[in-house]
């Protein structure tokens, strides 16, 4: 009988494939690398093909057959991780712990009140609650620093992660009253943009590197947290994106106003809950996930947003008008 290939032969393959070298995997993997290297070879022994070039290049470049086996590979580590989960929440009984990493696109007011009825519901289980942004909180699960994240989209594909789409949020073009921008009172053409300050968040993670989001002006200023971003605005440093939730009272207040700016491009941002196909949520967590996607999908829809936009507006065309 033919020998089989062994799990722990196709994660070592995975894992060079996608970091693109040997020593790369090594260092992912925690492993020395003869030992990656000898399990390639074993791999391909067993398969009867090659599955990197052998050029001296420092990367690892996949021949056309191992390109074919990648997809193969991928399927079955996936389906592997399937039965184990599954075997796991059979078993599994009340969590003592739930880590939870939350973007800060995710309404607080939606995290304030599901935490509440959770502490009520589980008083015997701990929270440990972390915050990023952008490629943060997948950074967070990936890493297993929280069980469970909840922001938008993923930056890049992985196959370890389950995502379920939760709910959405709005990302909104603001600037302090006083602002430039904010006295034009009518749609803002991109000229008008281009040499007013705009603040970006800076992505700690890494995982968007080299990708900007919405960005418009040529001067920028980069912060690294939303919180900051939020103040810096709301003192008339500078314009830019803030999650809707986060701003309704500034908006209704008129300290903040919403700006009409024909390249921007705002509409829902939707909202996932990801966490490690090989961990899934036990009974606390699966409950703190359906309780969010609940307040979640009760969050304003583009109809009700848009209106909202429509009355913050409205003051400063009156004022432009006069």
């Amino acid at each position: 009988m033919d020998a089989n290939p062994t799990l722990d032969q196709l994660q070592v393959f995975l894992a060079v494939a996608e970091t693109g070298s040997f020593s790369a995997a090594s260092r992912q993997l925690n492993r020395a690398q003869s030992v990656v290297s000898y399990t390639i070879a074993n791999l391909e022994s067993q398969l009867e093909v090659v599955l990197f070039e052998r050029n001296g290049s420092r990367r690892a470049q996949l021949t056309e057959a191992g390109r074919a086996i990648l997809a193969d590979a991928r399927r079955l580590v996936s389906d592997l991780q399937v039965m184990r989960a599954r075997a796991k929440s059979l078993k599994q009984g009340l969590e003592a712990e739930v880590s939870l990493a939350i973007s800060n696109m995710v309404p607080i007011e939606a995290v304030i009140e599901t935490l509440s009825e959770f502490g009520k519901r589980f008083p015997s289980v701990s929270l440990s609650l972390g915050s990023g942004e952008l490629g943060m909180v997948m950074d967070m699960v990936s890493t297993g620093r929280a069980s469970v994240g909840v922001g938008g989209s993923l930056p890049k594909a992985d196959d370890r992660l389950a995502v379920e789409k939760l709910g959405h949020s709005f990302m909104i073009p603001v600037a302090a009253a006083q602002h430039p921008l904010a006295q034009i009172g009518r749609q803002i053409e991109l000229r008008e943009v281009r040499e007013e300050v705009q603040l970006v968040v800076t992505d700690a993670s890494g995982l968007t590197q080299g990708k900007d989001f919405n960005v418009l002006s040529y001067k920028v200023w980069r912060v690294g947290d939303i919180a900051t971003k939020h103040q810096l605005i709301r003192g008339g440093l500078g314009w830019g994106g803030l999650p809707a939730a986060l701003i309704r009272e500034d908006l209704a207040s008129g300290r903040l106003v919403a700006l009409d700016i024909d390249a921007y491009e705002t509409g829902e941002y939707p909202l996932y809950a990801i966490h490690k196909i090989a961990s899934p949520p036990g009974p606390a967590t699966a409950w703190l996930i359906q309780a969010l996607a609940t307040r979640l999908r009760q969050c304003p829809d583009k109809r009700e947003m848009t209106s909202l936009l429509h009355q913050s507006r409205a003051p400063q065309a009156k004022a432009a008008a006069e």
